[in-house]
């Protein structure tokens, strides 16, 4: 029968504790009064998520919308097509391989499991990687946990979860005037490695 490792889980150096980095600060909702411009831009924005649907940048029409619905509530995206693109899976692997060269360290030839989380880590997605992500997001802080099993003949499996986390902040003006809401992006898929 194998072993779980209770320890300090595999892959945290590197990684925050924490959702959001240290030092940002979003602008404070409805702090200042609404001006002509103000008006002016939300209208222009109204305008986007229609056209932007139609040229098929569906992420980025959902998050602007979203936006401009003024509730603040968590918008939820599909992780799984996020964990896709090719700059975010080269991190997600990236952390997989340090998890499993970490689990075989700690191994001592029995079967085991060992804990891992990455900590929340930002990734930045290029335009070229895929403009409906990159105008939806610019950038995202995910994080992967999960279990790294080793067996008995040193073969390595791992379960994890990966989840993403971003405050959606693109149009501070129209939050500060109160005319649309800054929300918290959120979603999460798992996998098998």
């Amino acid at each position: 029968m194998g072993k779980t490792d209770l320890s300090r889980p595999l892959g945290r150096t590197g990684g925050r504790a924490d959702t959001e980095p240290p030092g940002g600060t979003a602008a404070r909702f409805a702090d200042r009064p609404v001006g002509p411009y103000d008006v002016v831009t939300r209208a222009a924005c109204r305008t986007l998520p229609p056209l932007w649907a139609a040229l098929g940048l569906r992420q980025t029409a959902g998050t602007l919308r979203h936006y401009l619905r003024g509730t603040g509530a968590p918008y939820r995206v599909d992780a799984a097509l996020l964990l896709a693109l090719p700059e975010v899976r080269s991190a997600a692997e990236e952390q997989l391989t340090r998890w499993r060269a970490e689990a075989l360290a700690r191994w001592r030839g029995a079967p085991s499991a060992y804990p891992a989380d990455s900590g929340w880590r930002a990734v930045t997605l290029p335009r070229r990687g895929g403009l409906d992500w990159w105008l939806a997001l610019r950038a995202v802080d995910y994080r992967l946990t999960g279990t790294v099993r080793v067996s008995s003949g040193g073969d390595v499996v791992i379960d994890y979860r990966f989840a993403v986390n971003k405050c959606w902040d693109s149009f501070p003006r129209l939050h500060e005037a109160g005319l649309a809401r800054d929300f918290p992006i959120t979603g999460e898929a798992f996998g098998h490695a």
